[in-house]
């Protein structure tokens, strides 16, 4: 039981700095960016190529921790070299220099997730609940940035978004060296058979669906997680109000983390990713039309329990479920490379283009709203094909 607890610990706390470090940059990069005189078109443009960099790192950096047997290893070298990366940012002003800057962190921060979410499985053999309670620190990171970071950032200037992006990636370096491998991760060299099938799983109907709805999934996130900060600042909200809206969403997630292990229980995966599709697509759609009233930004807030942590936690079983022990890596590494990579980059392109310095909020969440539910309708279409993976 001492063991488990420390590994809990240990997990818990490589989660909560990675996503603090999300819950600095998803809400408040665009601020930053729009701080050096960037455009909206621009930032688009921006967070677009540094998305785009997800599409390859993640499969690249899975194929090395499958080869070599040291997911730990990757783990590691991808939070030190992340530091180095986004330190530049403390001496660049102009646009290419600043893409290479961040294009590089993002190099090598996508590194590290597939393969902490591969070792928290192994290491809690594939348990539900525990995963869920070890992952929902990370949603207490997010919050705790989010709401630290809209502050200081407001009372100090965007220019402090480098310094506070340091110190968290520092303590998430310090973190994943109190990581330790286990039996299986340590034997995966071992267990790797070159031969495996994992283009045929990569290819089956029920992944291509699963893919193309998380895809669509991402596109519709962009106007929340790059402008959505911008939008509620140029509405004269407070650093601190900002930041408490956002962090809200995340409460909701917590909870829903919490109660990951029951719903899954009752209900199938696919029920739950159809869920949690439609349910973001009406989101989307709503923010512009509510965006005045507090009160009603905080409801529709409330919907993101469903938006990442339902369909983050079902779509993580999906993978587990789907892949073999030894394309686990690979499994993961395609599926947030492509996913997060493709759909991120897609959506932050077009959010920029549309969002016209806040004259296109409304279509730009339409789009995003419309996005989502139409990853609903394949997910349902899917169900109808083939329901044994769902099931």
């Amino acid at each position: 039981m001492a063991h488990l607890n420390m590994v809990f610990v240990r997990l818990s706390s490589s989660y909560f700095f990675y996503f603090a470090l999300l819950g600095l940059i998803s809400p408040f990069l665009a601020i930053f960016l729009d701080g050096k005189g960037f455009n909206s078109r621009q930032v688009g443009e921006i967070l677009a190529i540094i998305t785009a960099t997800k599409i390859i790192a993640p499969s690249v950096w899975a194929i090395l921790a499958d080869k070599t047997g040291k997911p730990l290893l990757i783990i590691r070298l991808g939070a030190f070299l992340a530091i180095l990366s986004f330190s530049v940012l403390f001496w660049v002003n102009h646009y290419w220099p600043i893409i290479f800057s961040l294009a590089l962190f993002t190099l090598f921060w996508t590194a590290i997730l597939p393969q902490l979410e591969v070792h928290t499985l192994n290491s809690i053999r594939h348990s539900n609940k525990i995963y869920a309670r070890v992952r929902l620190w990370g949603s207490l990171g997010f919050i705790a940035l989010a709401i630290i970071a809209g502050e200081v950032m407001s009372a100090f200037g965007y220019q402090t978004f480098t310094h506070i992006g340091v110190v968290i990636l520092v303590g998430l370096f310090c973190s994943t060296l109190m990581l330790t491998s286990g039996k299986e991760a340590s034997s995966t060299k071992k267990k790797l058979n070159e031969n495996d099938a994992i283009l045929s799983k990569l290819t089956d109907r029920r992944f291509i669906s699963f893919f193309i709805a998380g895809l669509l999934l991402q596109v519709s996130f962009a106007p929340y997680y790059g402008f959505f900060a911008l939008f509620l600042r140029d509405l004269h909200y407070s650093g601190l109000t900002i930041g408490l809206i956002i962090a809200l969403g995340v409460v909701a997630e917590v909870v829903a983390f919490i109660y990951m292990g029951s719903l899954f229980k009752r209900f199938t995966l696919n029920s739950l990713l159809v869920f949690s599709l439609a349910i973001t697509g009406v989101r989307w759609i709503l923010i512009p039309e509510v965006a005045d009233s507090v009160l009603w930004l905080c409801i529709i807030q409330l919907s993101h329990a469903a938006s990442f942590a339902i369909y983050h936690s079902a779509s993580m079983q999906f993978i587990s479920t789907h892949f073999s022990k030894t394309q686990q890596s690979r499994g993961q590494g395609f599926y947030l490379g492509g996913v997060y990579g493709i759909g991120g980059a897609v959506g932050a392109y077009v959010t920029g283009i549309l969002w016209l310095d806040g004259l296109g909020t409304s279509n730009t969440f339409v789009m995003a709203g419309l996005s989502a539910l139409l990853g609903a309708i394949i997910m349902i279409f899917s169900k109808k094909k083939s329901s044994s993976i769902f099931s």
